[in-house]
C-alpha cells in the first residue's frame, strides 16, 4: 500500500458526500411524495421501517468484510481481499434472494402481524412488495462498496451514490407527475436507482482493482469465520441500539397529546443528521487506514492517528452543532412557524453540542476497535448503555423528572459521552493490538 493511501482527508471527502447523498435521498422522496397526501408518506415510512430491519442481516458480511480486506491489504495480501469479495457476494446473494421473495410474497402478512394502521395497509404493501424486490441490490451493493472503500476508491463508492439519487429523482418526478403511479411509482424509482447503483459499483470494482493471481489463498472457512467474528457483534449492536432508539420515541410519544416533544425531536434529528455525516465520515475513513495500518503491523502509528484523529472529529462536531445551535431560529423558521416549536427545538440543538462531542469519539473509536477485530466489546458497551441511559435516562430526566424532549436529549447525550470514555480506555489499554486478523493465521 504506497505512503501517499494513508492521508485522512483523500478518504473522508468522498465518504462525508456520499453519506450526505443518501441522507438527502429520504429527504426527497418524502417531500415528492407529499403530493400524494400524509396517508402515503406514512405508508412508506412504515415499509421502510420494516424493510431496514432485514437489511441490518446484509450488514453481517458487510462489516465483518471490512475488517478482513483491509488487515490482508495493508499486509501486502490483496488477493485474500479479493477472495473475502467472492465469499461476501455469494452469501448476501443467497440472502438477497431469498429476502426479496419473502417481502413480495408475505408483504400484506408481515404488515397485518405488525398492527398497521388499516388506512395505510394497501400503500404499506404495494410499496413493500415492489421495493423488496430489488433487496438482492441492498444485499450486493455494500460487498462492492466495502471492497473498494477497502482498496481507497471512495470516490468510486460517491459516483454511485450520485447516480442513484439523479436516477431517483428523475424517475420520482416521472412516475409520480407524468405516469400518475403514486406509491408504486416511488417505489419503482427506489428500487431502480438501486440497481443502477448496483451496477456502477461492479463496474468500478472491475475497472480500478485488477485480478491478483497467486497462492495467497486461504481456506474459504476461515476467512468466512473471521469475517462473523466482526460482523455479527456489529450487526448485533445496531439491532439492539434500534430497539432502544425504539423505546426512547415511543416514551416521547407518551409525553403529550399532541405529538409536539417527538416531533421537536424530528426537527432537531434532521438539523443534526449533517453533523452526524461529517464524524460518520471520518471515522469509516480512519477505519480504513487503521486496517491499513494493523495489517502492515504498523501499531503505533496506527494509535497515535486514531487519537489525533479523534480530535479532528471533536472539533468538527463541536463546530457544526455549534453553528446550528447559533443558527437555530432562522432555519427552523423554513419549517415551522410555531414559536414554542422553534424555543423547544432551539434548546435541543445546544444539548446536541455535548451529544456530538461523544458521538464522534463512539463513532472513531468504536469503528477502529471492529477494525482490529475487537468488534463484542464495542457491542456490549453499545447496547449496555444504550437501554441504560438513552431509554431509562429518556424515562428519568423526560417522564419522572418532567423534563420531556429535553430529558431525552439530556438522557441521548450522557449515553454517547458515557460510551466514548470506555471506548477511549479500550483503545488507550491497547489490548486491539492482540486482537488482528493475521495473528490467526
Amino acid at each position: 500500500m504506497p505512503d501517499k493511501k494513508y492521508r485522512l482527508m483523500p478518504l473522508f471527502f468522498p465518504i462525508f458526500l456520499e453519506l450526505l447523498f443518501m441522507m438527502l435521498t429520504g429527504a426527497v422522496d418524502t417531500l415528492m411524495l407529499a403530493s400524494e397526501g400524509d396517508q402515503a408518506v406514512g405508508a412508506v415510512g412504515t415499509a421502510n421501517t420494516y424493510i431496514s430491519i432485514f437489511l441490518i442481516m446484509f450488514s453481517i458480511i458487510s462489516s465483518g468484510m471490512m475488517a478482513v480486506m483491509t488487515q490482508y491489504i495493508g499486509a501486502k495480501k490483496p488477493g485474500v481481499a479479493q477472495q473475502a469479495l467472492r465469499i461476501g457476494l455469494v452469501l448476501n446473494l443467497a440472502a438477497g434472494t431469498v429476502i426479496s421473495m419473502v417481502l413480495f410474497l408475505c408483504a400484506g402478512s408481515i404488515l397485518n402481524a405488525v398492527g398497521i394502521a388499516q388506512d395505510l395497509m394497501e400503500p404499506a404493501r404495494i410499496y413493500l412488495q415492489t421495493v423488496g424486490l430489488f433487496c438482492v441490490c441492498n444485499a450486493l451493493a455494500p460487498i462492492y462498496s466495502c471492497y473498494l472503500r477497502a482498496f481507497g476508491h471512495t470516490s468510486a463508492t460517491l459516483a454511485g451514490t450520485v447516480l442513484a439519487n439523479i436516477v431517483n429523482v428523475a424517475l420520482n418526478a416521472f412516475f409520480l407527475f407524468v405516469m400518475n403511479w403514486g406509491v408504486f411509482g416511488v417505489a419503482l424509482a427506489t428500487g431502480t436507482s438501486r440497481l443502477m447503483n448496483l451496477v456502477w459499483l461492479w463496474g468500478a470494482s472491475r475497472r480500478r482493482i485488477k485480478p491478483v493471481t497467486g497462492n495467497e489463498k486461504l481456506d474459504n472457512r476461515e476467512i468466512l469465520r473471521k469475517i462473523i467474528r466482526v460482523g455479527l457483534p456489529a450487526a448485533m449492536e445496531t439491532s439492539l441500539y434500534n430497539l432502544a432508539i425504539t423505546i426512547v420515541i415511543s416514551l416521547l410519544n407518551r409525553m403529550d397529546a399532541t405529538g409536539m416533544q417527538a416531533t421537536a425531536r424530528a426537527y432537531a434529528m434532521q438539523i443534526c443528521n449533517f453533523s452526524y455525516c461529517a464524524g460518520a465520515a471520518l471515522a469509516h475513513a480512519n477505519a480504513i487506514i487503521a486496517g491499513w495500518r494493523i495489517g502492515a503491523r504498523q501499531l503505533d502509528e496506527c494509535d497515535r492517528e486514531t487519537r489525533k484523529n479523534a480530535l479532528i472529529g471533536i472539533a468538527l462536531g463541536i463546530s457544526t452543532a455549534s453553528v446550528f445551535a447559533i443558527f437555530a431560529k432562522p432555519i427552523l423558521g423554513l419549517f415551522t412557524d410555531d414559536l414554542q416549536m422553534i424555543r423547544l427545538v432551539s434548546m435541543l440543538l445546544v444539548i446536541d453540542i455535548f451529544l456530538e462531542i461523544g458521538r464522534v469519539s463512539n463513532l472513531v473509536f468504536g469503528m477502529a476497535l471492529k477494525t482490529s477485530g475487537d468488534a463484542t466489546y464495542p457491542m456490549i458497551i453499545a447496547v449496555t448503555f444504550a437501554f441504560l441511559f438513552a431509554a431509562g435516562g429518556t424515562w428519568y430526566f423526560g417522564i419522572h423528572l418532567g423534563w420531556l424532549a429535553v430529558g431525552a436529549y439530556v438522557a441521548m447525550a450522557l449515553d454517547e459521552c458515557v460510551r466514548a470514555v470506555f471506548m477511549f480506555l479500550r483503545w488507550k489499554k491497547g489490548r486491539w493490538k492482540n486482537k488482528s486478523l493475521l495473528s490467526e493465521v
